[in-house]
């Protein structure tokens, strides 16, 4: 017997015949296709699904900033991978409440920032533009991070065009919020020590970054 389903007749609108449905189980996904009366049933792939849903969702990233390593649609929206090669970056540093920040001038190694619009950005380190999944990165020695790379972002509004996130970023105030251990390996406990070495040169020492994991584990 096939299952339809009717408005109140006041309406005029036809009765509508129901011709598939989806049962999402705890381990399972189980289609039902209704045809002439007669129900078949079978099991179906999560993926299976999401692709059939697609192929009638039009997807395109559009034009990509310069340096953009990746795009996707990840489960809170459009996010983009986006690479700063090595560089000297002003930044801001508030050490107390109330008094004016402390002033750097800090060589960066290469970064990346998984960025999406209006929303802080995650940030790691690498020791050159990644050009596999397999590649090396390590933890920024920055502060305002946590140690898988989300931004402590305070009251800091973020853009929202991705393409502007790295420079907003350093343009925001650092502080010594969040978790800033194990960041270097000369100073493992205090990135402060690192920056106030770093002030004024112009390269940073690759030798000192400290391993986050493969690049695979922040695109997948």
């Amino acid at each position: 017997m096939s299952y339809q389903w009717a408005l109140p007749e006041s309406l005029e609108v036809p009765p509508d015949k129901l011709r598939a449905r989806l049962d999402f189980y705890q381990n399972a996904t189980v289609l039902h296709l209704i045809e002439d009366g007669v129900i078949r049933t079978k099991m179906v792939s999560a993926r299976e699904v999401t692709l059939a849903l697609l192929s009638r969702v039009p997807l395109s990233s559009g034009l990509l900033p310069p340096n953009a390593l990746w795009w996707k649609q990840g489960k809170e929206g459009v996010e983009v991978g986006l690479w700063r090669g090595p560089r000297v970056w002003p930044v801001a540093l508030v050490t107390k409440p109330l008094e004016p920040p402390r002033r750097f001038r800090l060589p960066m190694p290469g970064l990346i920032f998984i960025c999406s619009p209006g929303r802080p950005p995650r940030v790691f380190a690498a020791k050159r533009r990644p050009r596999s999944p397999d590649e090396t990165i390590y933890h920024a020695p920055l502060f305002n991070l946590f140690h898988d790379g989300r931004t402590c972002a305070g009251t800091h509004q973020f853009p929202e065009n991705i393409e502007e996130t790295p420079e907003s970023f350093f343009r925001s105030f650092f502080s010594l919020e969040a978790a800033f251990e194990g960041r270097s390996r000369r100073h493992p406990d205090s990135l402060l020590k690192l920056w106030e070495e770093l002030d004024g040169k112009k390269r940073y020492p690759l030798g000192d970054l400290v391993t986050y994991g493969k690049l695979r584990e922040i695109v997948e």
